[in-house]
C-alpha cells in the first residue's frame, strides 16, 4: 500500500484486540491510511494462562485472525515491556505475520531472545533494539518511547504521531519515584507531550477502582529484610519472577541477614540472566542452585521461588504438596508470598498457601504485612497523568470491565471531552473529527493446547468440561451387513459411579440400552451405520441419566463385518 504523506483524506484509528474487558493478552493496532486501507502499527502481543475453566489448555492468545487478512500491511510490532500478558505470544503468532519485525528496548529484547533460543529461532528473527528514550520512523507512524516505573525493567509509553496528530498508549504504568531497577516515570517529557498537544490518551486501567496513589518498590525492600532477618528458621519467597527489582530486594536481604540465597525454578533463571545482561543486576550475584537447599543450615537459607500464582508445576506448589526433588519445608519455616493475586487464580493460590499451613509452615501475604506493591496506577496517579498530558480524547484499557468504567467516569470527572468505552474488536477513530467507533472486526482466543493451536470455539475444552462433570461411556458395536449384532456390545466407562441407587451396574444400564436401541430399528434401516450410531449413543445417554441425573458424554465406534 502507498504510504499517506499528507493527512488529506486521511484518518488515524486504534483498535484493540486483546486486554480490553479482561486481564490478560494485551494486542492493540494503530491504523493509519486512507479511505479504510490502512498500515498498521501492533502494540504488544501478550497471552494469558490457562484456568480450571480451560482443563489442559497452557496458554490463551488472542485471535488474530483479521491481523493474517491484513498483514501485508503491518509495518511493525511494538512491545512495551517483557510481561507475559504483553510480549508472551509472540512466539506463537509472529509465524503468521508474514516475518513483520519486532522492535523492543534491551531487556525486553533479551527475554524474546530466551524464548527464542529454547525453540533455535534466534538466527534470523528480525528483532530490532531500542534504546530506551528511542525516537524512530516504523511504516507512516513516528514513534518515540517514554519511560514509565512498572515491576519490570524498561517499561515504556509510546507516543505515536501521524500528520494528523499524536496518541499516548501508556502501557503499563506508575509513579515510582524509587523503582529500584529502571528509572522512575519520565514526568518532564510527559508534561512536554501534554504542552505540545495530545489528542488522545490510551491508558492502563488496572487499578482504577482504588484511591490514592501506589506505593513504592522500595517500601517493600525495607519490610522484606525485616521479615528475612527476624525468621527463626528457613525463608522462602515467592513472587512473579519478572520483577527484578523484588528479585534484588530478596538477594539484599538474604545477604544483610547472612543467609545464602537459593534460586529455584526455570523462569527465576531466565530472568535473572535478562537482567545481569542488560546491566539490571549484578553480574557477580550470588547465588545457589536448588540442589544445594537441603544442605544449608534452616537459619542460613532464603529460597526464591516460582509459583507466586498457584501453578501446579511452579516451584511452590511442588513445594506445598512435598514433592519438590530439592527443596522441602517444615514446622516453622516461613513463605512470603510477594505477590497479589491475579483474578482467576485465587483458588489455586489458595490450594498452595493452605498445602504450605497444613505442614506447619508461617504463610506471609499482603494481607499480612506490605510485602507487595502493584505496578499499576490508582486514580491518584491517573489524576496526576491526565493533568499532565491534557488529552481531547481518552480510551481507558488494559483492565476488567468494572476498571474500565471506573476509569472512564473518572476521565469524565477531569473534563476530557471524548471519551470512548471500546472493546476488543472496536475500531475507533481518533482522526479526523469527533472520537467514534467506526467498524468492528472479529476477535476471540486462541488455545496452545499442548502443541497446538486451536480456536476457543472448535470445541474440544467446551467436551472436557463435559467430561470433569459427567464422564463418558465408550460403546462397541459389531453388526453384519445385514444389521444383525453380531457380539455382545463392549461398554466401557470413566468416571461414572459403579452402580445407580437400587444397586443396578451402570454398565448393565448402558448395554441393556445399546441392545434396545438397536432392535428398536428396523433391519433395512440399520444398514444407515450413521443412524445406528447416533440412536446407540443418545438411547445410552437418556437411559444414564434416567438412573443418574446427569448425561455424560458417549461415543460410539461400529464395526460391520
Amino acid at each position: 500500500m502507498a504510504r499517506t504523506t499528507n493527512g488529506k483524506g486521511a484518518d488515524f484509528v486504534f483498535l484493540p484486540l486483546g486486554g480490553v474487558g479482561e486481564i490478560g493478552m494485551n494486542l492493540y493496532l494503530y491504523g493509519y491510511g486512507r479511505n479504510g486501507a490502512r498500515e498498521w502499527l501492533i502494540v504488544d502481543m501478550g497471552v494469558t494462562f490457562g484456568s480450571e475453566y480451560e482443563p489442559g489448555i497452557d496458554v490463551i492468545l488472542p485471535d488474530i485472525r483479521f491481523l493474517e487478512e491484513e498483514r501485508h500491511n503491518i509495518v511493525g510490532l511494538l512491545l512495551t515491556h517483557a510481561h507475559e500478558d504483553h510480549f508472551g505470544a509472540v512466539i506463537d503468532l509472529w509465524p503468521f505475520l508474514s516475518g513483520v519485525t519486532v522492535y523492543a528496548t534491551p531487556f525486553t529484547a533479551e527475554m524474546l531472545k530466551s524464548k527464542l533460543a529454547e525453540i533455535g529461532l534466534v538466527n534470523g528473527f528480525p528483532l530490532e533494539v531500542l534504546p530506551m528514550g528511542a525516537r524512530c520512523t516504523i511504516g507512516p507512524f513516528d514513534v518515540e518511547l517514554i519511560a514509565m516505573s512498572h515491576s519490570i525493567p524498561e517499561p515504556s509509553a509510546v507516543v505515536i504521531r501521524t500528520p494528523l496528530g499524536a496518541a499516548l498508549h501508556t502501557g503499563d504504568w506508575k509513579l515510582d519515584e524509587n523503582p529500584l531497577t529502571s528509572a522512575p516515570t519520565d514526568i518532564a517529557r510527559l508534561k512536554a507531550l501534554g504542552d505540545d498537544g495530545l489528542v488522545a490518551l490510551i491508558c492502563d486501567s488496572t487499578n482504577a477502582v482504588r484511591d490514592g496513589v501506589s506505593a513504592s518498590e522500595a517500601d517493600v525492600a525495607l519490610v522484606l529484610e525485616q521479615l528475612i532477618r527476624e525468621a527463626s528458621r528457613r525463608v522462602a519467597v515467592t513472587t512473579f519472577a519478572s520483577n527484578v527489582a523484588r528479585l534484588a530486594s530478596v538477594a539484599q536481604a538474604a545477604r544483610a541477614a547472612g543467609r545464602g540465597l537459593v534460586v529455584v525454578g526455570r523462569a527465576m533463571h531466565r530472568v535473572i540472566e535478562a537482567a545481569q545482561a542488560t546491566g539490571y543486576l549484578d553480574p557477580d550475584l550470588a547465588y545457589h542452585e536448588e540442589t544445594a537447599f537441603e544442605s544449608l543450615p534452616p537459619r542460613k537459607v532464603v529460597a526464591l521461588c516460582t509459583g507466586s500464582q498457584g501453578e501446579a508445576r511452579a516451584a511452590m506448589a511442588r513445594i506445598a504438596l512435598d514433592e519438590h526433588p530439592n527443596v522441602s519445608l517444615d514446622p516453622g519455616d516461613r513463605v512470603i508470598f510477594s505477590s497479589r493475586t491475579i483474578p482467576g487464580n485465587e483458588k489455586a493460590v489458595a490450594r498452595v498457601q493452605n498445602g504450605l499451613a497444613d505442614r506447619g509452615v508461617e504463610v506471609i501475604t499482603d494481607q499480612d504485612a506490605p510485602v507487595h506493591v502493584s505496578g499499576h496506577p490508582r486514580r491518584g496517579e491517573l489524576e496526576q497523568l491526565y493533568a499532565w498530558l491534557k488529552p481531547k480524547i481518552a480510551i481507558p484499557m488494559h483492565g476488567e470491565g468494572r476498571h474500565l468504567e471506573a476509569h472512564a467516569r473518572l476521565a469524565e470527572q477531569l473534563c476530557v471531552s471524548e471519551v470512548v468505552r471500546a472493546r476488543n474488536g472496536a475500531m475507533v477513530r481518533l482522526l479526523p473529527g469527533p472520537a467514534a467507533i467506526i467498524d468492528d472486526v472479529p476477535t476471540g482466543r486462541l488455545y496452545r493446547d499442548g502443541l497446538i493451536l486451536t480456536r476457543a470455539d472448535d470445541g474440544q475444552v467446551r467436551e472436557r468440561r463435559k467430561l470433569s462433570f459427567a464422564g463418558t461411556i465408550s460403546v462397541s458395536l459389531v453388526l453384519s451387513e445385514k444389521g444383525v449384532l453380531l457380539a455382545d456390545p463392549e461398554v466401557a466407562l470413566t468416571g461414572l459411579p459403579a452402580v445407580d441407587a437400587e444397586g443396578t451396574p451402570f454398565a448393565t444400564i448402558a448395554r441393556d440400552a445399546v441392545i434396545g436401541t438397536i432392535e428398536s430399528i428396523p433391519r433395512p434401516r440399520r444398514k444407515d451405520h450413521a443412524l445406528v450410531s447416533e440412536a446407540v449413543r443418545r438411547g445410552v445417554r437418556a437411559a444414564v441419566n434416567q438412573a443418574w441425573g446427569k448425561k455424560p458424554l458417549c461415543s460410539v465406534l461400529l464395526t460391520v463385518l
